[in-house]
This record gives structure tokens, C-alpha cells and sequence, in this order.
């Protein structure tokens, strides 16, 4: 897929990742830019930047993310890219309240399907799109210090293989972004638990940047830390070796 001359929509494009996506998407040369967000301000700034639309949209109500759908049809007449970027990390464990586990269902996995929900008729009907869904390496490994984000990345991975295989024979392509750290307030956020992660944090623009090689290439698997497929790889060869290798990392941190 190239990126130039293309109407995308960003969720959780008012920062981090999601705003580093519209910023690239906009020197690529994108046709129109949508930044969707909860938090209207930050995307308005987005969208004043790249030249875009910024519309408020809570991605875990599914009357946002139609009307988010509807509105870009009806100013663009279509969506070549629709990226499902917002996510939310809590740490805990199974003690961790049904409060918070909801609360990232809905985010981390209930918020890709409802936007597949609305937005693969109009791609099925003009027999082309491409759907990239923001997972994490979690999806692939674990997270030692959430079990509600480890659980929820592997369930949205999951989804994104679902969607791939149900739709790819019908012009739809579907991509998972699995970044390590990334340097957002998520992980500045993660405390202890995620600090393991920042030697090797990317910034969000170098994210950005291997996510439009990887739509170029039509990928499915997008990893900005290479190393990713090697531990994928490792946990694969020897789930019981690595099991006990990442029992040894938890008790360090």
C-alpha cells in the first residue's frame, strides 16, 4: 500500500504513537488525514498540523466510531487506511479490579472490532482497504506487569489474524504493529514494571517510520525491534525455556 494520496483515519491520534502516524502519513503525502481521539483538543492540534480533520471519538462506543465512518465517507467518499491505534495499559495481576479488566477489554480489543464493524462494508464494497491494528509485543511475548494488557494484546492480535484470514480474499489487507517500548506516557506511566523497557524505547517517529515500510510491503506483522521475531521464534522452538527465562526477568524487576 502507498500511503500518498490516501484517506486515513487515526484513533488515538491526538499523541504518541497515533500523532507520530498522522505527522508521517502527512509527508508521505496522504490525501486527507482523520485524527480521532477522545481528547478533542490534542487532535485538533494534530489535525492543525498535518492539514487534517479532527473529530472527538471514544473508540468503546460504537455510535463514535460509526459516526467517525460516516462523517469520512461523506467528505472523502472513502477510507483506503483505517488505523486502530488507541490503547491503554493498567498493571495488576488477577486481583486487578473487573473494573479496570472491562475497561481494557474495551479498549485494547472490543475497539478494533466495532471499527471493523463499521468500516469494512464501505472497504468490501469498493473491494479495497487496509485495516492496521497498534497490538504490542505483548501480543506476541507477555507483559510481566499487567495481566490485563498481556491477556487483551493477545486477544487484539488474535483479531487481526481473524480479519486477515476472513477478508484478505476480498481486497482487504490487515496489518498488526507490535512494538517493545515506545517512548509515550504509556510507558512513562508503566513505572517499575516497564522500566526494563526504556533502554531500548524507540521514539514514536521511528515507529512511525517502519510502519510505512511495513504498509508498503503489505505486512502483517510490523516490528519496529526486530529482536521481537527472534523471542517470538524462541518461545515457539521452547515454551517451557522460556517460561523459566521470563520467570527469571520478572524476579529482577
Amino acid at each position: 500500500m502507498q500511503v500518498a494520496n490516501s484517506i486515513i483515519v487515526v484513533t488515538g491520534g491526538a499523541s504518541g504513537i497515533g500523532r507520530a502516524l498522522c505527522q508521517r502519513f502527512a509527508r508521505e503525502g496522504a490525501k486527507a488525514i482523520v485524527v480521532a481521539d477522545v481528547d478533542i483538543l490534542g487532535a485538533e492540534r494534530v489535525a492543525a498540523d498535518v492539514g487534517g480533520l479532527a473529530i472527538e471519538t471514544d473508540v468503546t462506543r460504537e455510535r463514535d466510531l460509526r459516526r467517525l465512518v460516516e462523517r469520512t465517507l461523506g467528505e472523502h467518499g472513502r477510507i483506503d487506511l483505517f488505523c486502530s491505534n488507541a490503547g491503554i495499559a493498567i498493571d495488576g495481576d488477577e486481583h486487578t479490579t473487573d473494573a479496570d479488566w472491562e475497561r481494557c477489554w474495551h479498549v485494547n480489543v472490543m475497539a478494533h472490532v466495532l471499527a471493523a464493524r463499521t468500516v469494512l462494508p464501505s472497504m468490501i464494497e469498493q473491494g479495497s482497504g487496509y485495516l492496521l491494528q497498534t497490538v504490542s509485543a505483548a501480543g506476541l511475548l507477555t507483559h510481566i506487569g499487567s495481566a490485563s494488557y498481556a491477556v487483551t494484546k493477545h486477544a487484539s492480535l488474535a483479531f487481526a489474524e481473524w480479519l486477515a484470514i476472513a477478508y484478505g480474499h476480498r481486497g482487504i489487507k490487515v496489518s498488526a504493529l507490535c512494538p517493545q517500548g515506545v517512548r509515550t506516557n504509556m510507558l512513562n506511566r508503566g513505572g517499575e514494571r516497564a522500566a526494563f523497557l526504556l533502554e531500548g524505547a524507540l521514539k514514536p517517529e521511528q515507529v512511525a517510520e517502519v510502519v510505512v515500510q511495513g504498509l508498503a510491503d503489505e505486512r502483517f506483522l510490523i516490528l519496529p525491534h526486530p529482536e521481537v521475531a527472534e523471542y517470538f521464534r524462541r518461545k515457539a522452538g521452547d515454551y517451557d525455556r522460556w517460561l523459566k527465562g521470563m520467570r527469571r526477568l520478572r524476579t529482577t524487576i
